[in-house]
């Protein structure tokens, strides 16, 4: 009985300190995380869309696009239109160079797809007409450690 209560114990013990290590979520992360759901909230109504570049070097998408107001959950990975205007790191000659900047975009989603080959998937495609820069270091966007790392093939989601 008593070996049986020790292994239970031991058990006990390896699985507390097993999930209090998984803890990944600091306090300072948490607080940005809380501000950018605020200033989500408080973001006026208008002809504009907020957009998070996401450059990935083996990918030719350009990044979440989502509506004023509205959660990153909701937000669509598009492909870039530029025939009337040039992204803002594409027009700077140095492509990638703002990854994770975040912008106010002006234009609109034209309702065609675009097919993306390394990625093998379909994103709607948003005509780029104007963008202001917002932030270069916006809130974090992504769980996953690394996710905007630009030699990684991995596509996140925002939540």
């Amino acid at each position: 009985m008593q070996i049986r209560r020790f292994i239970s114990l031991l058990v006990s013990l390896f699985t507390c300190g097993f999930f209090a290590g998984c803890q990944a979520v600091d306090s300072s992360d948490r607080n940005s995380r809380a501000a950018m759901v605020d200033a989500i909230k408080r973001e006026p109504a208008g002809d504009y869309f907020i957009g998070r570049r996401y450059y990935k070097v083996d990918y030719k998408f350009w990044g979440w696009v989502r509506k004023p107001g509205q959660p990153w959950s909701a937000a669509k990975m598009v492909m870039m239109n530029e025939h009337q205007k040039l992204a803002p790191d594409r027009q700077l000659g140095k492509l990638g160079s703002d990854n994770n900047y975040e912008y106010r975009l002006f234009g609109y989603f034209s309702g065609e797809t675009v097919y993306e080959p390394a990625s093998n998937g379909f994103y709607p495609e948003f005509v780029l007409k104007n963008y202001e820069l917002q932030s270069v270091t916006p809130a974090n966007i992504f769980r996953g450690v690394g996710a905007t790392d630009p030699r990684k093939r991995v596509i996140a989601q925002p939540y």
